[in-house]
């Protein structure tokens, strides 16, 4: 029996295509540059943050376009004379699995089955996501023995979100005692359009967690989410006791 590998090789030569852009150091940088400042970048933001020269920051913008990690357009000045090009993040996910695994499928079998227990699945999985949430940042606390003033707490709470591809920005109020989290980066965004209000209320309680891990005494709320049309996930903090 012949068998036809064609769409697996065409996948195999993609992710190779992949791996060979991003094994520039320079250039990989920047796609990771994209990534956090979500938002659109110029040649020019490229080339000032690097160091590098324009000619050098367009190639390597270049080469992440050919292979679809990120997406040109036209960006008009306001000033007049030719659009410039502007950068963005693709929407397309990068999976590098040797062999294939499709853990995205899991998840949205996953989440699909929860939604069909109703409230009950739905209470399951924010549960089990503020536990996990708490988790990830229970074990610095004991480490401390609590013995952690505000400002290290965010520290650790900033560090673990970058870790798990959250991209954070904070912004504390001079009394500590208000803080704003942004998440810049959303982990879940390819399966959050089909359950939407499933998976944002699983995310908000697993962000919860990881901020009752530090802080006991806190109110956390929602302030807007991508899914408003935002380009970030923000909540809110007030710690009743600092």
């Amino acid at each position: 029996m012949r068998l036809d590998y064609g769409e697996k090789v065409t996948g195999l030569d993609q992710i190779l295509r992949i791996t060979n852009v991003l094994s520039d150091s320079t250039r990989f940088n920047i796609y990771q540059y994209i990534v956090k400042k979500n938002d659109a970048v110029s040649v020019q933001d490229v080339a000032s943050v690097f160091d590098i020269h324009p000619n050098v920051a367009r190639l390597h913008l270049s080469k992440l376009q050919d292979v679809n990690l990120v997406v040109a357009y036209t960006k008009k000045t306001g000033r007049g004379g030719r659009p410039s090009k502007a950068y963005r993040l693709s929407d397309e996910v990068i999976d590098l699995h040797f062999p294939h695994r499709d853990y995205r499928m899991l998840a949205t079998i996953a989440i699909d089955s929860l939604s069909e227990l109703g409230e009950a699945g739905a209470q399951a999985l924010y549960r089990t996501g503020e536990r996990y949430g708490y988790d990830t940042l229970n074990h610095i606390r004991t480490s401390k023995n609590g013995e952690m003033d505000i400002e290290l707490k965010l520290l650790h709470l900033r560090k673990t979100a970058e870790m798990i591809g959250l991209y954070p920005e904070f912004n504390i109020s001079d009394d500590f005692k208000r803080a704003t989290f942004t998440i810049n980066n959303c982990p879940f965004k390819e399966i959050v359009k089909t359950n939407s209000e499933l998976i944002c209320g699983m995310h908000g309680h697993f962000i919860k967690g990881m901020f009752h891990a530090l802080f006991e005494d806190i109110e956390l709320k929602e302030a807007h989410t991508m899914m408003d049309g935002c380009k970030t996930c923000s909540y809110k903090a007030e710690f009743v006791q600092v």
